[in-house]
């Protein structure tokens, strides 16, 4: 079965919810204080890391997954369409950020969130598969409703600078 239109439309309205929430985590890693200097001599109080489009992907699933998957991350990996997906964007080197997060049991705010780096992701991916006779790393899972595969991630599988921030 594949996933149609209305679901994905119901679940991106869901995931949306939390944007806001999102956007004020982001804001506190991704946008810093200047320097004395640049308060000072430049008009600077605050300081947008870069200047050029930041891309970040953001994901969150709901409440039931906290217990079982707190410490993994899935990325879809296939689709039976053959449709490119969020693996293949990643690896062509789209997105900078990852923003990974779990809903409360309320589904009201964030219970578990990641921020990662995809530049660092990218790194260690390719150097799995080139280690590894071009074998992908993670687990690969099926969505029950067959619409897609994932390949699931451990948080501590990856090198330390993969996560910039949490709240695990």
């Amino acid at each position: 079965m594949v996933l149609n239109q209305n679901d994905w439309e119901t679940d991106k309205k869901w995931s949306d919810t939390f944007i806001p929430e999102i956007k004020g985590i982001l804001g506190l890693h991704l946008i810093g204080e200047p320097s004395v200097e640049d308060d000072q001599e430049r008009n600077t109080d605050l300081i947008v890391l870069r200047m050029e489009a930041v891309r970040i992907g953001c994901r969150v699933r709901r409440p039931e997954f906290i217990e079982k998957y707190r410490n993994e991350f899935t990325i879809r990996a296939g689709r039976p369409s053959g449709a490119p997906t969020e693996l293949t964007k990643i690896i062509m080197g789209w997105g900078d950020y990852f923003f990974y997060g779990i809903s409360d049991y309320d589904e009201a705010t964030l219970k578990i969130w990641h921020l990662c780096d995809y530049k660092i992701f990218r790194l260690w991916f390719n150097r799995y598969l080139v280690s590894n006779n071009g074998k992908c790393p993670g687990a690969q899972q099926q969505n029950k409703d067959k619409s897609s595969t994932f390949l699931a991630f451990k948080f501590n599988q990856l090198p330390t600078e993969f996560v910039i921030a949490e709240i695990s």
